[in-house]
């Protein structure tokens, strides 16, 4: 998965993901493109939020209908995920909402794939009761994805034991940029290390997670959302085909 954390507008949504599917197309990996109808977790009120909650949502569904390409948004709300399932293919649980059991029933009765974040306060192992809330619901389309660990008051590690532990339950992803997110930073700002991406997405690959999720804009300095830890569009076709070739290495032993 991979695109821009909130939806900015339509121009930049298409040129975004554009370049993706040809990047992902010619590498051959499945791609789903990400994009947050609406930010609701901001350490400030003065915050960007989004554009519109139907307004993107709909550039949401051009996408995917422009380049055939499933497309996943967070939801926060219950009454959120019927709306949005209207709109995309999957619904991500944020990770400070995993534990919230009536939001998750709610979009596994969507239908619609979910996506369980794990929280940054839970171990591996408790994500077996998320897993199970979307099962219960009748829905079998689910997956974790892991996002780090709280260390300390404004920094994220990656515990990598968790991934197979995790594998138990459901497929899972690593978003490689949130987990290098240091928030709650004096500034109200969530600041990031982009420098360490490629050293955590060559850990994940070697930890044969099913999947990975990055944060990439033409302009992070600009990005109107998580701009600190986000990777440069520019930098993602060479990520890429270096994680590719380690994974078909891996997959010769």
């Amino acid at each position: 998965m991979a695109g821009p954390c909130a939806i900015e507008g339509e121009d930049m949504a298409m040129r975004i993901a554009e370049k993706i599917v040809k990047i992902t197309t010619a590498l051959d990996i499945p791609y789903t493109f990400k994009g947050s109808f609406k930010k609701a977790n901001r350490s400030r009120i003065d915050s960007f939020t989004g554009i519109g909650d139907e307004k993107a949502l709909k550039i949401l569904q051009k996408v995917s209908l422009t380049f055939g390409i499933p497309t996943i948004t967070d939801i926060h709300e219950i009454k959120d995920a019927e709306m949005a399932a209207e709109y995309v293919d999957v619904l991500q649980i944020p990770a400070f909402l995993v534990r919230q059991t009536d939001l998750v029933v709610a979009a596994a009765k969507t239908g619609k794939k979910v996506n369980l974040k794990k929280g940054q306060f839970m171990s591996p192992e408790s994500m077996k009761h998320a897993v199970q809330k979307v099962l219960d619901s009748g829905n079998d389309q689910v997956w974790i994805t892991d996002r780090g660990t709280m260390f300390g008051y404004q920094d994220m590690i990656v515990d990598f034991r968790g991934i197979p532990t995790m594998k138990q339950y459901a497929p899972v992803v690593l978003d490689i940029t949130h987990s290098l997110q240091q928030p709650n930073q004096s500034s109200g700002v969530t600041g990031g290390r982009p420098d360490m991406i490629e050293t955590i997405a060559r850990a994940g690959v070697v930890n044969n997670v099913d999947g990975i999720f990055v944060e990439t804009h033409f302009d992070p300095a600009n990005a109107k959302s998580d701009g600190a830890n986000m990777l440069h569009l520019d930098l993602l076709e060479g990520l890429l085909t270096r994680l590719v070739a380690i994974r078909k290495t891996i997959n010769t032993f």
